[in-house]
């Protein structure tokens, strides 16, 4: 996935998002910082809403279904992982992937999970946390590796 193929997801699902929110235009136009000139604009699929807007309506809508539909339980990672390109993170508690999430391989503890609707990788430690993220499996698999790799 990448930032053009989640800005154009994100901009033809924002009706159904502010809708489901329970907004007018005006209103969902104030809370994500744009106009409502702008907002009608990106509803009827004149315009693409820019990145920063698409930040912002993933950050403050990720309950929405609509949301969860597109990205599973984790819009924020699937925005981190695109914006930083797969790098090394903070560790961040995730819900263990029970939902959204297939197992690929667990190894020392940690595992290596691909979400099932975004179609990216994470690693997870014994604990939960997520440590790396990436859409590039290999780079992915490759880190797995070190991590997992017997002293």
């Amino acid at each position: 996935m990448t930032r053009e193929e989640i800005i154009m997801q994100v901009s033809e699902k924002l009706r159904l998002i502010r809708t489901e929110a329970g907004y007018t235009q005006d209103k969902m136009a104030d809370i994500i910082g744009v106009s409502k000139k702008t907002l009608v604009q990106i509803e009827k699929g004149r315009v693409l809403a820019n990145w920063s807007t698409v930040v912002a309506i993933c950050a403050l809508f990720r309950e929405t279904e609509t949301v969860q539909f597109l990205f599973g339980n984790e819009p924020l990672e699937v925005l981190e992982t695109v914006a930083r390109e797969g790098i090394d993170y903070r560790r961040m508690k995730t819900m263990g992937g029970r939902l959204w999430w297939k197992a690929i391989s667990k190894k020392n503890g940690f595992i290596l999970q691909q979400n099932i609707l975004s179609k990216h990788f994470r690693i997870l430690d014994a604990g939960n946390y997520r440590i790396f993220s990436s859409f590039d499996e290999k780079m992915t698999k490759q880190r797995f590796k070190e991590l997992t790799k017997s002293e």
